[in-house]
């Protein structure tokens, strides 16, 4: 009988499962050749410093649900479009970062300027979103961590803007990992951007309300996906990308989402990428009736939702474009010292390039400096400096927007 195991997400993994195979070689990691069975949730917190999947022998272990999948070989379902060349990063952070600051700038004015129009029925102008985006996208060819770098140091005093532009730069970012054309990455920016413009037209108390809403007040929100279509439409806006994002954002693999129920594969790929941009950026932004969430951790709560809310593939490969620690999370590493990651190293995802802000008495450094952990690996006693633990916004006090990071 042919030996049938199942991939699986590290951060789906349950007590009892029996770990056959690693996303990476077993040689560099602590764990056994010959595989092991996962022992206590210490065992799965280990395994995501090192994997983000994992293959599981249900003949030696625990079986796992739906969400995951039986593997026959390596072979693996076509979900996104045939990569081009990968992207690498062709100037340094430090030297992309005014021209990251421009794109923002010019990508968050026209995001009050569209709300402002949408509530006047004013029509939304193509040219002016195309020219925003293009700038933003050319600086993450550029260097995919600048914008990133910037983004986490700034102060977001208003969530729509601020979700507008993530949700761009993310969606972007996404396909930069996916080495999707350079005009493909204008539209998923371009979706990213207006997932949420049909919500300009509510009240502002009504997108702020906390708790379960009133059936009428939540069909009013749901219906912000038919009014951003139709401003989308209206605008003369043709990209499927776009179409795809905006109108699909919010239907989850399950069937269990919005407008339509729509559910696995008949959820058009944009719209599956959108609905993991969209939660990650909200679960990572302050909203009025609850604190962000650690970048980290909401990393950690879209793994739970893989399989269920979002398509497994999909979830995998976000993972992999943000990086075990994403760029402007707050770390401990092992020498007791707290830094904020600057950059990602993309081959050791586990040895970010990060900028020191706390000693290892937790007292502020007089000169905060940046250091490799690629490049600086050793520690004073000669051990490997490495990150040990992922912080919560706001540890120790610290504000990356408060504190001068360049």
């Amino acid at each position: 009988m042919a030996l049938e195991e199942k991939r699986i997400l590290v951060g789906l993994l349950e007590v009892g499962m029996y770990v056959s195979r690693l996303d990476r070689d077993w040689l560099g990691t602590p764990f056994p050749f010959q595989g092991f069975h996962v022992r206590s949730d210490d065992d799965i917190e280990l395994l995501s410093k090192y994997c983000t999947w994992v293959y599981i022998d249900v003949e030696k272990g625990r079986d796992a649900g739906a969400a995951d999948q039986p593997v026959k070989g390596r072979g693996r379902a076509q979900v996104f479009p045939p990569r081009g060349p990968a992207y690498r990063d062709l100037v340094p952070l430090e030297q992309e970062l005014p021209q990251a600051r421009d794109a923002h700038a010019r990508a968050h004015s026209l995001a009050r300027r569209i709300a402002e129009d949408v509530r006047r029925g004013r029509r939304l102008s193509a040219a002016a979103v195309q020219e925003a985006m293009e700038p933003l996208v050319e600086s993450l060819v550029r260097n995919g961590d600048a914008l990133f770098w910037m983004l986490a140091r700034l102060r977001r005093d208003d969530y729509a803007y601020g979700h507008a532009v993530n949700c761009g730069a993310l969606a972007a970012a996404f396909g930069r990992h996916l080495a999707l054309p350079r005009e493909t990455l204008v539209e998923l920016a371009t979706g990213g951007f207006l997932l949420d413009v049909g919500k300009a037209s509510l009240p502002d108390e009504l997108l702020a309300g906390a708790g379960e809403l009133p059936p009428d007040a939540m069909e009013r929100i749901r219906g912000h996906v038919a009014e951003g279509m139709r401003v989308v439409e209206e605008a003369g806006i043709r990209g499927g990308w776009v179409k795809d994002m905006v109108g699909s954002h919010h239907e989850r693999h399950d069937g269990s989402g919005y407008p339509q129920g729509l559910s696995g594969d008949a959820i058009p790929l944009g719209g599956r990428m959108a609905a993991v941009v969209d939660s990650f950026d909200a679960m990572s932004s302050d909203r009025p009736y609850r604190r962000a969430l650690a970048r980290h951790g909401a990393l950690q709560q879209i793994y739970r939702g893989s399989g269920t809310l979002y398509q497994a593939e999909v979830v995998e490969q976000f993972l992999q474009c943000m990086g075990v620690y994403p760029t402007g999370s707050l770390v401990e590493l092992n020498t007791g010292e707290v830094a904020i990651v600057m950059a990602q190293n993309r081959a050791r995802r586990l040895r970010p390039r990060v900028m020191l802000l706390l000693d290892p008495d937790k007292r502020p450094y007089p000169r905060f400096r940046d250091v490799d952990l690629m490049s600086q690996p050793e520690g004073g006693d000669g051990t490997a400096v490495e990150i040990v633990n992922a912080l919560d916004n706001g540890a120790y006090g610290l504000d990356p927007a408060e504190l001068f990071l360049e």
